[in-house]
């Protein structure tokens, strides 16, 4: 059977036993170690529908992997298939029409590249590894986010398999339930092969990261709070808490300590930035900064030396209406126990131009909310998992009173599954209609799974 699936794929197909299979089988997260059946190593649509075709046949679960960084480890199953994307990750820009096509395997590092080339750009993540694909279809935040809306509200279509074996594009014109449910509702509802996306000119942008005192960081984050509801929608950004890394920028005798941070985006005219960037700057004395123009895919990625495949990973999330002086409170209680350097915690601005769309007009609900927070526990050390895991628990349990009740589900772990529907609000009873639809035997479950 294994060789008919070889036959029938133009892309590898490693079984136990394989010479290539350990590394196949692995994700970002080392502390997901699966073991599974088949992976089938995707280089184009034909290759996902067999795949799909060959696990239902032979009844085994299937993960799919974009870029591979999902914390719960959703990209891989023990004794199921694994269709993984990472061949498909060429990006195709049209300037004219200001779109871009990418391949359900693309990087944002490989979309910002494609892009930078013709001044255009489109909210992406913040870590240039992370996958196009996985990213949009939970909504998609990022610096631009503020101006441009999500990375799902920049979303023109998608060529989707679903669970029948069906090629669909789904878009305003055709599938248009699905398309609905693809913006934020994630990976139930299909295998997602190409993504279509809507461009703004966008080439260079002023900003980078400002280190803080952790004797400032209510001052800091008070203000932050304040400055970003009514500054112009170029700016972005986001406060965070991060334990200095050893650049060259940071005085040596810092390195390794924890500090409250901004990182700053201006993505207006560049004449601006440095008066725009300064309104940080008022907030507290500044430590040490990294901060001028640079083109957008460098900020982009910028922190991906700290995300390196093979970290421990256990994340929280949060959407925040009100940052209250009570949960800044909070955090300033847990953030300077970071497990490591690799550790952060963010605190995304979502309002601007992500609050014009109204909360039932794609499947991310939370239109109202003014944050998006995530304690994203990361670290090399296995020994340090049960601490590690505790201090994100702990740190969560005490921001949660002061958040509303459902995540970003890009964030949250593989125990969150019980707050599905709080993160759907009003939109859950017609995703799981669309999920009835288009995925009635819960075909693709692993992820953050809306029941049919």
């Amino acid at each position: 059977m294994i060789e008919n699936l070889r036959e029938r794929t133009r892309g590898q197909v490693f079984v136990v036993g394989d010479e290539e299979y350990d590394a196949a089988r692995r994700v970002n997260n080392w502390m997901i170690d699966k073991r599974p059946q088949v992976i089938v190593r995707c280089e184009n649509t034909g290759d996902v529908m067999a795949a799909i075709d060959y696990a239902r046949t032979n009844d085994l679960e299937i993960a799919v992997r974009g870029g591979g960084h999902s914390v719960p480890g959703f990209g891989t199953v023990d004794d199921g298939l694994v269709i993984d994307l990472s061949p498909m990750r060429n990006v195709r820009v049209d300037p004219v029409t200001r779109t871009a096509r990418a391949g359900g395997g693309a990087t944002w590092g490989d979309f910002n590249a494609a892009t930078h080339a013709f001044g255009l750009a489109t909210t992406g993540g913040i870590i240039s590894t992370t996958g196009v694909g996985g990213l949009t279809l939970g909504g998609g935040i990022g610096y631009l986010a503020r101006g441009l809306g999500l990375s799902c509200d920049n979303l023109v279509s998608a060529d989707v398999v679903t669970a029948d074996g069906r090629f669909l594009i789904a878009s305003e014109k055709e599938h248009d339930d699905l398309f609905w449910a693809l913006r934020g509702g994630g990976g139930n509802f299909g295998v997602v092969t190409a993504l279509e996306f809507r461009l703004a000119p966008l080439s260079t942008i002023y900003g980078g990261p400002m280190f803080f005192e952790l004797s400032d960081a209510a001052a800091v984050l008070a203000g932050f709070r304040d400055l970003i509801m009514d500054a112009p929608e170029q700016l972005g950004g986001f406060p965070a808490f991060q334990i200095a890394p050893p650049l060259p920028f940071i005085p040596e005798d810092r390195h390794g300590e924890p500090f409250a941070a901004i990182v700053g985006c201006w993505a207006g005219d560049l004449d601006e930035g440095e008066a725009q960037i300064s309104k940080f700057r008022e907030l507290a004395p500044v430590m040490a900064e990294h901060v001028g123009p640079m083109p957008y895919p460098a900020l982009n990625s910028a922190f991906d030396a700290l995300v390196p495949p093979g970290l421990q990973h256990y994340w929280k999330a949060n959407f925040v209406t009100e940052l209250t002086d009570e949960a800044i409170q909070a955090h300033l209680r847990h953030a300077p126990g970071l497990p490591a350097v690799n550790s952060t915690v963010h605190i995304y601005p979502i309002n601007g131009a992500c609050h014009r769309v109204t909360p039932d007009a794609t499947a991310f609900a939370y239109r109202d909310a003014n944050f998006a927070t995530v304690i994203a526990g990361m670290w090399p050390d296995p020994a340090q998992n049960e601490a590690s895991i505790d201090w994100v628990r702990s740190y969560y349990d005490d921001i949660a009173p002061h958040s509303e009740a459902g995540g970003y589900i890009n964030f949250m772990a593989g125990d969150d599954q019980g707050r599905i529907r709080d993160n759907y609000r009003q939109n859950y009873d017609r995703l799981a209609e669309v999920k009835r639809r288009y995925d009635p035997d819960n075909v693709f479950h692993l992820n953050q799974n809306i029941v049919p």
